[in-house]
């Protein structure tokens, strides 16, 4: 489980320390920071899969994606006594991101390549390509000198090896995590450990329900122990639940939500289809023909009961395109889905968020935004978790 999530100068977090829970609701006004809190999580799942770099690209470049804000806020700026102005940086270009855990705890610093050297081979066309300047793995809720295990800088990782360090590589390229590097189980099975808990986070985002969704048309199934992004083996995936799940909490769900209805799955030669039965229908119903709210919120009972949970399950604005009284049905399916995993639920509908702050260890995270950066409402410095970045 994470216990602390770190984030520096992406979009609006210019600097944001959370403390997480088994169970996260993250809440606040449309422009508060919510997705991009979001996105910054996601973005840090990249790096185990190797596509950070990538990922930055595609919101535009390190330049879009970095803090526009001053590099420094004064108190008086703060106070308003003053208009908010730039300076001479001090610091340089960092977008820095992080998270302890339980076992480990990993740091990544992205920055912009050094300027080339005039004697140097014919520069690279790659000049705006952000570079890692330093990743850290440790031990501990935050991180120290003494509890470092796993230190990379620039193009050089070295390993603790008892009371001194060996070398594991020494011309790393920067634009690449070493997760795709060095995740050797001999030579740094930390890496290799982290990695793969980093590639277990399952992330979830607006599933499709419109008349073209693969979700509404039966598809070749085979075993699926994990509901696809877009839904497509959403009949496979239920199947799967049945037979090596938890049936009694798959039929529960859909009472719970559509008292009186059920389930069945057909298949016809090897394509899985979804048939929805309620109290005075003389015929089921096909998922083709099911509400966008109905079809949807099936999507999220295969989605929360899988017979395979991840470490970390990260849900953004669950409730779109449901009616309001499905609301508490959902709260209750993730909060038996926190049990098994660490949950993240991004939500500005009233009827989830009051759901599930019912729950006595639900760690709510109310965000705001202040002079343009996002702050956690009523976390003052002395509140924050300890936290310590690696420096260049």
């Amino acid at each position: 489980m994470l216990s602390t999530l770190a984030i520096a100068n992406y979009r609006s977090l210019r600097a944001l320390t959370l403390p997480l829970g088994q169970l996260n609701l993250v809440t606040g006004a449309n422009g508060s920071g919510k997705s991009n809190l979001y996105r910054a999580l996601r973005l840090l799942a990249e790096t185990a899969q190797g596509g950070v770099v990538n990922a930055l690209a595609r919101e535009g470049g390190l330049p879009s994606t970095l803090w526009a804000g001053p590099e420094k806020i004064s108190r008086r700026m703060e106070l308003r006594e003053v208009p908010v102005q730039g300076g001479p940086r001090q610091e340089p270009v960092a977008l820095k991101m992080g998270f302890a855990g339980e076992d480990f705890g990993y740091a990544i610093d992205l920055g912009l390549p050094a300027p080339p050297m005039p004697a140097a081979s014919p520069p690279s066309a790659f000049t705006l390509d952000p570079e890692i300047k330093r990743e850290a793995i440790w031990a501990g809720p935050f991180l120290r000198p003494a509890n470092l295990l796993v230190d990379r800088r620039g193009p050089l990782v070295r390993v603790r090896d008892g009371r001194s360090w060996r070398v594991v590589a020494e011309y790393m390229n920067t634009f690449e995590s070493m997760f795709t590097q060095v995740a050797d189980p001999e030579r740094a099975p930390e890496v290799m450990s982290l990695r793969e808990s980093i590639r277990g986070w399952r992330f979830y985002d607006h599933f499709r329900s419109d008349a073209d969704a693969p979700a509404r048309w039966s598809q070749l199934g085979t075993r699926t122990p994990v509901l696809s992004h877009d839904g497509r083996d959403l009949a496979a995936a239920w199947q799967t639940i049945r037979e090596i799940g938890d049936e009694y909490a798959l039929d529960s769900a859909v009472e719970d939500a559509f008292p009186g209805a059920t389930v069945e799955v057909t298949t016809d030669s090897g394509r899985f289809g979804l048939m929805f039965s309620q109290h005075g229908l003389l015929r089921p119903l096909s998922s083709a023909e099911l509400s966008d709210g109905t079809l949807r919120y099936l999507l999220w009972i295969a989605a929360l009961l899988t017979p395979r949970p991840p470490p970390l399950m990260v849900l953004n604005e669950p409730e779109t395109s449901l009616h309001p009284d499905l609301l508490p049905a959902l709260a209750r399916l993730i909060v038996q889905a926190s049990r098994r995993s660490q949950v993240w639920v991004v939500s500005h509908a009233a009827r989830l968020i009051a759901a599930l702050e019912e729950v006595p260890d639900c760690n709510t995270i109310s965000l705001e935004k202040d002079l343009s950066q996002t702050r956690i409402v009523g976390q003052r410095p002395l509140d924050e978790p300890a936290w310590h970045w690696p420096e260049r």
